[in-house]
């Protein structure tokens, strides 16, 4: 079964990560380290991995990875009510001159990690322990490493950042003519270095044609059969699969659709987590078209069971499932969060929790919530 499959990978990893626990983020996935003087280029989306590693999107396609040393026992941070205004007042800015551009947690500790621009240019890091104190990152003593994604593309922007199985996965657009990519880069993550490189294409369920051009805007890892897999979404929501191994440079991989959550939705954050005997895939989105009768807010989420995403016989492309978009739990496996609504940034949060940051009124509250 696909959940166990999932369940025993992520058994692996943590016990392959444990095993590594006497050796620092630096000596396990950088090399050729620097130590301080880091300044973000316009930071963007954050993955946190253990052993207190860090990767940071930058503006013009580079990624920076960092030994934050952030290790040791779970401590779960507290709700705070209004997070935007100190998350604003921590950078010397007002809530409607800044932008948080991702929320991520460290899975190890708790710690999360809050990636912030002012409007004026500026941009950094804000940590949030158990403590409830906010604090920029310190990279002055730390180690890390940078590299461009690709010498050659002009890189709009990267869109999700993930770390599975020794290497480092990137989705981004480019100005190729086949503008989805994704990238991937080995372990140690090398200063200096660049990604190999491939382009997607997808069966865009809700438009009816193959696309090349629209970039995967999250996604996760998962296998099948011993096989990795790339699971991404795309704006309109098709959820699709890319099998990332045995790759060269350059090639164009194929996606297969297995599912469509609905047109007019743009997808923010996936992760998975396990419930009831079952494993489901969370995929977090703003709807930029008219609300869903039962979503009081343009930030929404569903859970999927990750039965759907190894469909058998033809489900998949032009005859992949399709959300009943009129209901909030569809009877193919598909289930609206209510939980999640509103949350503007979110991410999984120890063994059946989420943590996120919920738009009330005017203000952005950070929670913690229990997943069905």
């Amino acid at each position: 079964m696909i959940m166990n499959k999932i369940l025993t990978l992520i058994f692996t990893s943590v016990l392959s990560l444990s095993l590594m626990a006497k050796d620092s983020a630096t000596k396990a996935f950088l090399k050729n380290a620097q130590t301080g003087g880091l300044k973000f280029n316009r930071a963007g989306v954050l993955h946190a991995s253990n052993q207190g590693l860090l990767l940071v999107a930058e503006a013009g396609g580079s990624l920076v990875a960092i030994d934050t040393e952030d290790t040791g026992k779970f401590k779960p941070v507290k709700p705070i009510a209004d997070l935007g205004a100190k998350v604003a007042g921590a950078i010397g800015a007002t809530p409607d001159k800044i932008t948080i551009n991702d929320l991520k947690a460290n899975p190890e500790t708790g710690t999360l990690y809050i990636s912030v621009h002012r409007s004026d240019g500026i941009s950094t890091i804000l940590t949030l322990g158990s403590s409830g104190k906010l604090d920029t990152l310190d990279t002055d003593k730390l180690n890390w490493v940078r590299i461009k994604l690709s010498e050659k593309l002009n890189i709009s922007r990267i869109s999700g950042i993930g770390f599975f199985d020794g290497r480092v996965l990137a989705a981004g657009q480019s100005n190729d003519a086949f503008r989805s990519k994704i990238f991937s880069i080995p372990t140690p993550i090398t200063h200096g270095s660049s990604a190999a490189v491939f382009s997607t294409d997808t069966y865009h369920v809700a438009h009816g044609r193959w696309e090349t051009k629209a970039p995967i805007q999250s996604f996760i890892m998962t296998q099948e059969a011993g096989t990795p897999y790339l699971v991404g979404s795309f704006a309109c929501t098709p959820i699709a699969k890319f099998p990332i191994a045995n790759l060269n440079d350059g090639a164009q991989i194929k996606g297969t659709s297995v599912l469509e959550l609905g047109s007019g939705n743009r997808p923010i954050d996936m992760f998975t987590y396990s419930s009831g005997g079952k494993e489901w895939l969370v995929t977090h989105s703003m709807r930029f078209h008219k609300l869903f009768d039962y979503t009081p807010s343009k930030y929404w989420a569903a859970r999927i069971n990750m039965k759907l995403i190894a469909p058998s016989g033809d489900k998949t492309n032009k005859q992949a499932v399709r959300r009943d978009k009129g209901s909030a739990k569809d009877p193919k496996g598909v289930e609206v969060l209510e939980e999640l609504h509103g949350a503007v940034q979110v991410d999984a949060y120890g063994k059946q929790q989420a943590v996120l940051l919920r738009e009330v009124k005017s203000a952005l509250n950070l929670e913690i919530v229990t997943l069905p």
